[in-house]
């Protein structure tokens, strides 16, 4: 059996979340069906983590076991003949029999894309979340910065999640501006449930004067979803990267 790891990227606009879900349209469910077609038997893939309907992915990375013995390359072209529009492989590759695209993911990167322009555009409103008039971007990244290292992140987990833990470690954040778009990036370990909405939610709090941005350490030492600011829509959220070996973070150059 060969272990195949392949990097998707996909537009979420229209798809009901990664996971398998009966009666909607999801990323898992389109994928494991084109290589059922392909290679001739049922397939389960793994992927490095989920991701929630209209959020979209650049990297997203999955790995599964086949007997067959198409060429990687054979495979990706393959898979891009029967993708529908809004998802593609990116790479095919073949790794070690011990490769788990979840369990050996070290960080996952993403990014939020936040368009304060004073007309929403028809063409990027699914791919940013529109928000009219000027942030602070000053005051976000005083506030990003606490963000950084171990910590309890209980005050920015979604309703329903079920974990052993709620630390986890930031390796990296950031905050850019170009034009009227503000970019928000963060790596990290791992992540809860709507945690990286939840904290651009409360970001945007900080960015309008709404909360100062010393609020943010006192957010994180309460343990409180109440106390965070409103979870940010899905469609200005990307999956850029996951990292399985040691490297340091890529951290743009801020303004």
């Amino acid at each position: 059996m060969r272990n195949l790891k392949i990097t998707l990227a996909y537009d979420g606009s229209a798809f009901h979340g990664w996971q398998i879900q009966p009666g909607f349209r999801t990323v898992q469910e389109t994928v494991e069906h084109c290589l059922h077609k392909i290679l001739g038997h049922a397939v389960r893939v793994t992927a490095s983590g989920r991701t929630d309907a209209g959020v979209h992915a650049l990297g997203q990375v999955i790995n599964f076991r086949t007997p067959s013995k198409i060429p990687e390359e054979g495979l990706l072209k393959a898979l891009n003949s029967l993708f529908p529009h809004d998802l593609s492989a990116r790479d095919v590759s073949e790794v070690d029999p011990d490769f788990h695209a979840r369990k050996m993911a070290l960080s996952k990167k993403y990014v939020y894309v936040i368009d304060t322009s004073r007309i929403r555009s028809p063409f990027l409103s699914r791919y940013v979340f529109h928000l009219p008039g000027a942030l602070d971007v000053h005051a976000m990244r005083r506030s990003i910065e606490m963000l950084n290292g171990e910590q309890d992140f209980s005050s920015f987990m979604g309703a329903g999640s079920s974990v052993k833990t709620t630390v986890r470690k930031i390796l990296a954040t950031g905050i850019f501006e170009r034009d009227s778009r503000v970019f928000f990036y963060i790596q990290g370990s791992g992540f809860l449930r709507h945690m990286v909405r939840n904290i651009v939610g409360t970001l945007i709090q900080v960015g309008r004067s709404m909360l100062a941005p010393e609020d943010m350490e006192r957010i994180l030492a309460l343990k409180d979803r109440t106390h965070a600011g409103p979870t940010a829509p899905p469609q200005g959220l990307y999956l850029v990267d996951v990292y399985y070996e040691e490297e340091n973070p890529v951290c743009a150059k801020q303004d």
